[in-house]
């Protein structure tokens, strides 16, 4: 299995609860094929999955389910079976017939014209599918050679009925108009309306490119060929191979007339002719019209190689006619002397097919077959564009944002590499145009989740995360920082600032306020605040309102700032109030001069004496004298403490 196939993460799975994929077949623009199992009826299938963008657009949505109801609306050998249409989740799908062979555009690159007899045959089986749609009021809007599927058993059967639609709903918008361009009847180009004889006109243009071996008309722009439908007449297919008989070259002209009330009125009266003509020249195509569809088993296998031989089987030139012979024999003879090697290859392509069995439904990988879209990752755009050239593809370029591979470097491809692809098909070329570009908003003040989610949503990872003790609370961010993928300085993005993908974020958040241990004893303040992540020391000090043993607070941060964990805090802690010599001189004072001189220092006093309390009292602080204190004077007493004076009487 190829690196694409592994990649496809449908390769293996199993849809809806029945079909297990095996492989990818094809890719188109609307729609993915796989063939895959059956496992209810024990048969493989064609499993068409509508690619996953287009799920949401009603109008693909309606396109894929149309072509379900439209095909499984027809009951002919020459229709690709429709057996089913789901969802599974989000997963639009079909389910078809498995039809293992080539298209006829494949059989077209190969041969380039097609011998009569080769175009009856074709022309026969897509005539028969086709009427059996437009007796069904089903008109298929998108008839081309790459919906002409040619079975390696020798069936010839019309597929992708995407576009089709009743009859009766005739009108196409610019939007509907998705035929090939080359297939085009000029009512859709000039008037926008469709109806049978649109597909008699692209059936008409398919039977002159099987016959002269190339479209009637060419041109460098899609207008310009859409112009020529409208306003050329297709040329007789014998200017470009004279051996075109007379009544296929009428053929051709009848069903590619401009106006189309001058066309057959439907396939069953284009296939009518048809036959006619096979009468006239002799040349009855052997087309297989009895294939039971899902049959099993080697009698049923048996029978079917019998009945669905789709040109003679000899392989050889055969001999030259009697002379007695007929116009008609002898037309059958000369054709198949001059195409004897087309015959024997169509031989192999249609009923041997070995070598092209396993590319199947609609894409088949047969002789000039489609091309595989390369890798194209990792190199420049010209070289990728060099490399789809030498695989017979255009590319066009589109940038996007990655942030691994440098800009100016491939990323992909879409379609991806190892899928299949008509050859000429515009391959979209991805190309990095580096990280994208995002507005980051304020971040101070958020929580760190919401940051986190903030910068993770753009692709900022987020390399480290500084803790503070703040006011704010805990997890709060107080301050953010981005270092650029490219390197160079850090920038602020506290307030909000411009980042690329891929660039690196530092931010500072908020563990809450300090705890308080004022009041604490030392040993449980130093406890509290090594348990959020301080390490503490201790200074003593007197206080006269803190008890010894006790924090009175903690000490400024050296260098200012918020305390961080692993920060020394220090703790001022009371010895009690600071010891205060008691003046000896204070014996001998009066007992104001006394009271005076004490009060300074800081002690209480009692005088001794009543002041104030008898008329004139006061003036015994001036009169009397302090005979000795308690303490004693010239020894130390705690500040604030009470120093009682004993005067002389």
């Amino acid at each position: 299995m190829s690196t694409s196939q592994q990649a496809d993460p449908l390769i293996g799975r199993l849809v809806d609860g029945r079909y297990r994929v095996r492989a990818r077949i094809a890719r188109g623009g609307m729609a993915t094929v796989y063939v895959a199992t059956d496992l209810r009826l024990e048969r493989r299938v064609a499993l068409k999955v509508m690619h996953g963008h287009l799920s949401d657009d009603t109008v693909f949505q309606s396109r894929f389910i149309q072509e379900a109801r439209s095909a499984a609306r027809l009951s002919d050998p020459h229709v690709v079976n429709v057996f089913d249409q789901g969802q599974d989740g989000e997963m639009a799908y079909l389910v078809m017939e498995y039809l293992p062979g080539i298209t006829l555009r494949e059989l077209l690159r190969e041969h380039k014209r097609l011998t009569v007899d080769q175009t009856l045959t074709i022309m026969d089986a897509i005539l028969s599918g086709l009427a059996a749609a437009h007796r069904a009021g089903i008109v298929h809007r998108d008839v081309k050679p790459e919906n002409v599927l040619l079975a390696e058993d020798g069936r010839i059967k019309i597929g992708d009925f995407g576009l089709a639609r009743a009859t009766t709903a005739n009108t196409a918008s610019g939007a509907q108009l998705m035929g090939t361009i080359a297939y085009l009847a000029p009512e859709l180009v000039t008037r926008g309306t469709a109806d049978a004889r649109s597909d008699i006109y692209s059936l008409g243009i398919m039977l002159y490119e099987m016959l002269a071996g190339e479209q009637p008309y060419k041109g460098e722009q899609p207008m310009q060929i859409a112009y020529q439908h409208a306003t050329d007449s297709v040329p007789r297919p014998s200017a470009k191979n004279p051996a075109v008989p007379e009544q296929l070259d009428e053929l051709v002209l009848w069903s590619t007339e401009r106006e189309p009330d001058d066309r057959p009125v439907d396939a069953g009266v284009m296939l009518q002719r048809l036959r006619e003509v096979e009468k006239e020249l002799g040349l009855a195509p052997q087309v297989a019209r009895a294939v039971s569809v899902g049959t099993v088993g080697p009698a049923t296998a048996a029978e079917s190689r019998e009945l669905t031989k789709v040109l003679p089987q000899t392989a050889t030139i055969p001999d030259a006619p009697p002379e007695d012979a007929d116009n008609a024999t002898r037309l059958r003879a000369k054709t198949r002397r001059r195409t004897a090697r087309g015959i024997w290859l169509l031989l192999l392509v249609l009923v041997l097919a070995g070598g092209s069995a396993t590319a199947g439904w609609y894409f088949g990988s047969g002789p000039g077959s489609l091309v595989e879209v390369p890798d194209v990752s990792q190199r420049s755009y010209a070289d990728a564009e060099a490399l789809l050239a030498q695989n017979q593809l255009l590319a066009q370029s589109q940038d996007v944002n990655d942030r691994e591979i440098p800009a100016g470097t491939t990323v992909g491809s879409d379609p991806t590499a190892g899928s299949r692809l008509d050859k000429d098909t515009v391959v979209t070329v991805f190309v990095s145009a580096g990280p994208a570009i995002h507005q980051i908003p304020e971040l101070q003040g958020k929580s760190l989740d919401e940051v986190q989610g903030i910068l993770e949503s753009v692709y900022v990872g987020v390399t480290s995360v500084a803790q503070e003790f703040t006011d704010a609370g805990p997890d709060t961010v107080l301050s953010a920082s981005i270092t650029p993928r490219s390197g160079g300085d850090a920038i602020d993005c506290t307030g909000g600032c411009t980042i690329y993908e891929g660039d690196a974020a530092s931010l500072t958040t908020s563990l809450g306020p300090v705890p308080d241990v004022a009041g604490l004893k030392t040993a449980d303040a130093e406890s509290k605040l090594q348990s959020v992540g301080l390490k503490t020391t201790t200074s003593e000090e007197y206080s006269n309102s803190v008890a010894s043993g006790t924090v009175i607070a903690i000490g400024d941060r050296d260098g200012g700032g918020n305390w961080r964990p692993g920060d020394i805090v220090t703790l001022r802690v009371s010895i009690g109030p600071k010891p205060v010599m008691i003046p000896e001189n204070i014996v001998g004072m009066t007992i104001r001069e006394a009271v005076s001189t004490l009060e300074n220092l800081g002690f209480e006093v009692n005088a001794g004496i009543d002041d104030g309390t008898l008329p004139l009292g006061f003036k015994y602080w001036d009169i009397y004298k302090v005979r000795s204190s308690n303490p004693k004077a010239g020894t130390t007493a705690p500040q604030g403490s009470t120093v009682t004076l004993t005067p002389t009487l």
